[in-house]
């Protein structure tokens, strides 16, 4: 299978290192594209692919093929290959909201297209990931692209009309848990720990708490609950957060999102 990638920043390295390191398929079979010789020239040496300056190399050349452009570069992109995708190639789109109708329209013929909304934990193999394809993908289609999205973390498949929930609920959501194990780290060191160390301690205990709750099969609240001894040091804090709005910010920056999400 030969993927290609238009695009080759941040996230399309992360996802590339991950097919390479899950043996998805081989570095040879792996072609991206980038602007400027210095980045083709550091990609190449940091992940051991072909790079290339021509967008329509890399659509000629893949079976499946993956748009890792900004979402505000897809109308000129699509607009520079259509003419030279094939119909038998699955598009992938990692793009919040740009439909699946919006590029069908763009690209001008029936194609195999993908919605997915990958998240930057793909950076460490722990990325989450949705799937989503059009009326001519197949099943085996839909499939190939969650076998190439497992490569750096986890996928499930969801209708269209999820894609901006899940923008909400994990695509933006590493910003917010960033936000909470800074703040978590701040208030540490505002009591004397160092600030490296402040930012293991609270990092570790995000870490740890998510595998509970994937790993437990426990709802959240009982979690929570677990921890909250009777007029104790946790439950005291949690009174605080309740007071403070925690969970009615966090609900309202989520509704922002997927509302902006629609917007695009």
């Amino acid at each position: 299978m030969k993927i290609g990638f238009i695009g080759c920043g941040n996230m399309a390295s992360a996802m590339i290192g991950g097919i390479i390191k899950n043996q998805v398929t081989a570095p040879a079979d792996i072609l991206a594209s980038a602007k400027t010789a210095a980045s083709r020239e550091k990609k190449k040496e940091e992940l051991g692919i072909a790079l290339t300056a021509d967008n329509r190399e890399v659509a000629g050349f893949a079976d499946v093929l993956i748009l890792a452009v900004k979402p505000f570069y897809y109308k000129e992109v699509i607009k520079e290959i259509r003419d030279v995708v094939s119909e038998d190639t699955i598009v992938v789109s990692i793009a919040p909201g740009k439909k699946l109708a919006w590029m069908e329209g763009l690209f001008e013929k029936p194609l195999k297209i993908v919605r997915t909304m990958p998240n930057t934990p793909a950076l460490v193999g722990e990325g989450m990931s949705c799937v989503c394809g059009n009326e001519k993908c197949s099943s085996e289609d839909v499939d190939t692209v969650c076998r190439i999205f497992a490569g750096f973390g986890k996928t499930e498949i969801v209708e269209e009309d999820m894609i901006d929930v899940v923008v909400g609920v994990s695509g933006s959501s590493p910003a917010y848990v960033f936000m909470f194990i800074e703040a978590m780290a701040d208030a540490a060191v505002a009591d004397g720990m160092p600030r490296a160390q402040a930012y293991r301690f609270a990092a570790q205990a995000v870490l740890g708490s998510a595998k509970m709750v994937l790993e437990t099969g426990k709802h959240p609240g009982e979690l929570k609950d677990m921890v909250c001894s009777p007029k104790g040091t946790t439950i005291e804090a949690v009174r605080v957060l309740e007071e403070k709005g925690l969970r009615s910010a966090v609900f309202e920056a989520m509704k922002a999102c997927v509302k902006k999400g629609r917007e695009v």
